[in-house]
């Protein structure tokens, strides 16, 4: 279940400055912020399961 999740959150993250990235590239403000918010979300969701991973073993 962890490595699932950490994986959710890898692509989450690549989805997101993927975003980021598009959105610099047009002038697209909004879109640059959901890039951001995204990889933000997927960066947390690895970090918690990281963290779970530490007090498992």
């Amino acid at each position: 279940m962890a490595r699932e999740q950490k994986a959710k959150g890898k692509m989450e993250e690549a989805a997101g400055k993927a975003k980021e990235t598009v959105g610099r590239t047009v002038g697209n403000e909004r879109m640059t912020a959901e890039g951001q918010a995204k990889k933000s979300k997927g960066a947390a969701r690895q970090a918690k399961e990281k963290t779970k991973d530490v007090f498992k073993h």
